[in-house]
């Protein structure tokens, strides 16, 4: 589904099913150099239980043309401005990895929006090495090697996947692979740079909900504790799975989000 934002067009996957504003919406974004196709199954089966999903692909990513965003606020004033030419008062905002601080950023600079938060596989701050930042700067194929290998868990080469005949981490490499020049550089840097006060998490009186895997190398469970634990009456799930947990566990993942998401 095509919408037009700060002059662009914008595409938003809708799960299979044409979106219904009047159901809740639940608005879902992806993490660096990635796409709305991360949430595949996820958006999927809310879009059939009662949901009207929208899977963004944000500016410069996936089907969204549009200047690169430098920034966290840039993106989290793009994801408002984006319920607004969605006709989308309140929305549940989901977001994995850079887009847990987009929707972060977004629920505290426009807290009457949103009336419920996910955060997948956060950090905050989330900071990002030296050896990736440069190796991602350089557009070098090192870097979107790296988001594959330290995105999944250990053994993800291992794991079976939703797909038959289909790699986890092949299909995460390639398509981050496919991302536009400067956009994984642009992402790294935004997630890096971002640091909301501790004081500002606190005053969030949004319902939250954090999900960590516990093999997660890119954002640690101890991460994702230490944000439940700065946000007030903040819900903690634990997932045996990786950063990508998405895809390595699709059912988990759905469970922790259609628990929350139905809680009245």
């Amino acid at each position: 589904m095509q919408f037009i934002v700060e002059g662009y067009p914008a595409y938003a996957y809708t799960g299979g099913r044409p979106f219904a504003p009047a159901k809740e919406a639940v608005v879902m974004v992806h993490g660096a150099a990635f796409d709305h196709s991360v949430w595949q199954w996820q958006s999927r089966y809310l879009a059939h239980h009662g949901h009207a999903v929208l899977a963004v692909d944000l500016p410069a990513h996936g089907r969204s043309p549009g200047a690169i965003r430098t920034s966290i606020e840039a993106l989290a004033r793009w994801l408002v401005a984006f319920l607004d030419a969605a006709g989308v008062e309140r929305a549940a905002l989901v977001g994995h990895s850079m887009g847990s601080l987009v929707t972060l950023a977004a629920a505290l600079a426009a807290p009457a929006r949103i009336s419920r938060l996910a955060l997948v596989g956060a950090s905050v701050p989330m900071p990002v090495g030296d050896a990736f930042l440069a190796a991602a700067r350089d557009d070098s194929p090192a870097a979107f090697d790296m988001e594959t290998v330290w995105g999944h868990a250990r053994d993800a080469m291992l794991a079976a996947s939703a797909v038959p005949g289909a790699s986890l981490m092949g299909a995460s490499r390639q398509l981050n692979g496919h991302s536009r020049r400067g956009v994984l550089a642009a992402d790294l840097a935004a997630c890096h740079a971002y640091r909301p006060a501790d004081d500002a998490l606190a005053s969030l009186a949004v319902p939250t909900l954090v999900v960590a895997g516990r093999r997660d190398q890119m954002t640690p469970l101890k991460a994702g504790k230490s944000v439940a634990e700065r946000i007030p009456g903040a819900r903690f799930v634990a997932i045996d799975a990786g950063h990508s947990m998405m895809s390595e566990a699709p059912r988990a993942t759905l469970a922790a989000l259609r628990d929350f998401l139905a809680k009245p």
